[in-house]
């Protein structure tokens, strides 16, 4: 089912039926949630002149991504970027994607959502385990650091190799905050009462989701940027991306 492999000079693992390469994630424990020196940062880039429009709702949801907490994360693995649309079609063979152009895209999934969550053999990351993997060890608002990211930091297609490589982050994860992301966890504003360990939150109502800055692409100027952001989170509504994951395999 695994084959084991160097991917981009990391070690990877290859689900070998679908061709889905993933990225062992080593466990340890975090600070989850959008914390105040986030919040500074964020508010400097406003200083600075680098928003294009006013700032008032993010501020005004930051709550819906606090308070920070630690968090215990354990290994896993998880898919070095998000299902492409071929990657779709191993599961679901008629699958036609409204979104994407190639077939190295990223699959935004609708209706076919649930067909392919109940054939896929991967589970869906909880919220905690998607941006343990999205700071990749870092504590600011991208793994880039805290300036303002740019649309140069959007991958949305994975045919080129080199391009994806470029774009991992310490992890050897690709494009995480690019597409919205389906996380297990039902929609709960705020992590009061969350637990501290990575188990997603359950409940009736729809999933959280995190990133989406390649979903308004080309941007528009009205601070698309803030979706690329570690700790971006709202409801699923519409379409969304998948990025699997999985327990560790055991090493032969």
């Amino acid at each position: 089912m695994w084959a084991e492999e160097m991917v981009a000079g990391r070690l990877a693992w290859r689900h070998v039926a679908s061709g889905v390469v993933f990225r062992e994630v080593l466990g340890g424990t975090f600070r989850m949630g959008l914390s105040e020196a986030e919040l500074v940062a964020v508010r400097v880039i406003e200083r600075g002149g680098g928003v294009a429009d006013t700032l008032g709702p993010f501020f005004a949801g930051a709550g819906d991504a606090q308070p920070v907490r630690e968090v215990r994360v354990e290994p896993f693995l998880i898919a070095r970027h998000p299902l492409t649309v071929a990657q779709v079609r191993h599961w679901l063979p008629e699958y036609e994607d409204d979104y994407a152009d190639v077939e190295s895209g990223t699959a935004r999934l609708e209706d076919d959502l649930d067909d392919l969550l109940d054939v896929l053999p991967f589970r869906l990351p909880s919220e905690a385990e998607w941006e343990y993997a999205a700071r990749a060890g870092t504590t600011t608002l991208t793994f880039r650091g805290d300036g303002k990211p740019g649309e140069d930091q959007v991958l949305d297609d994975f045919g080129d190799e080199q391009r994806t490589a470029a774009a991992e982050n310490a992890f050897g994860l690709a494009a995480m905050g690019s597409a919205n992301e389906i996380c297990a966890d039902v929609w709960i504003p705020g992590f009061a009462g969350a637990p501290a360990d990575a188990r997603p939150r359950t409940g009736d109502g729809p999933r959280a989701v995190r990133g989406g800055a390649a979903d308004v692409y080309p941007w528009q100027g009205c601070d698309e940027w803030l979706l690329l952001l570690a700790t971006t989170r709202y409801e699923h509504a519409q379409f969304t991306a998948v990025r699997p994951v999985a327990p560790l395999p055991p090493r032969q």
